[in-house]
């Protein structure tokens, strides 16, 4: 099973510590010798699942969108995507140069077309800007790519 993942960067700890559960929870239901997760690895949920997938014994696919993607994130965040990508099985590029939201959305497009089922930490509502995780959501959507949304209950972000 191939399983993508998308959601919102920039949540609170103690979000972060129950979107953590959720996803542990949801990997758990698949066989780990026949899970691989989909990521673009990015700080917050996308590293989150690639660790949670990598812990339970599944693989590791990721996607680059851009070139300078990497130094777009958050600097802190360098060590944990560097460990990420040097576990990963398999590594996808869009090709692209600059980390801007079309770049992010060509990845997250990538992802989809790999994925067999996406799992979307999402709130629900409108992305923020072109290439959130609700257009993630509607691509996966437009595309037959069934989406277990993974929000706990009453959180907010921002």
């Amino acid at each position: 099973m191939r399983v993508g993942i998308t959601g919102h960067r920039g949540l609170s700890r103690e979000v972060e510590q129950r979107v953590r559960r959720l996803l542990e929870e949801a990997i758990s239901e698949f066989d780990a010798t026949e899970l691989v997760g989909i990521s673009c690895i990015a700080d917050g949920p996308d590293a989150w699942f690639a660790e949670a997938v990598l812990k339970y014994g599944g693989g590791l696919e990721v996607v680059v969108p851009a070139g300078q993607y990497r130094e777009n994130l958050p600097e802190n965040h360098w060590p944990v995507y560097d460990e990420l990508m040097h576990q990963a099985a398999e590594v996808h590029h869009t090709g692209m140069t600059a980390s801007d939201s079309q770049a992010h959305m060509a990845g997250s497009e990538i992802l989809v077309g790999l994925a067999d089922e996406l799992f979307a930490v999402w709130d629900g509502k409108p992305a923020w800007g072109y290439g959130g995780t609700a257009d993630v959501v509607s691509c996966s959507q437009r595309n037959g790519v069934p989406v277990r949304v993974l929000w706990p209950e009453g959180a907010t972000r921002g």
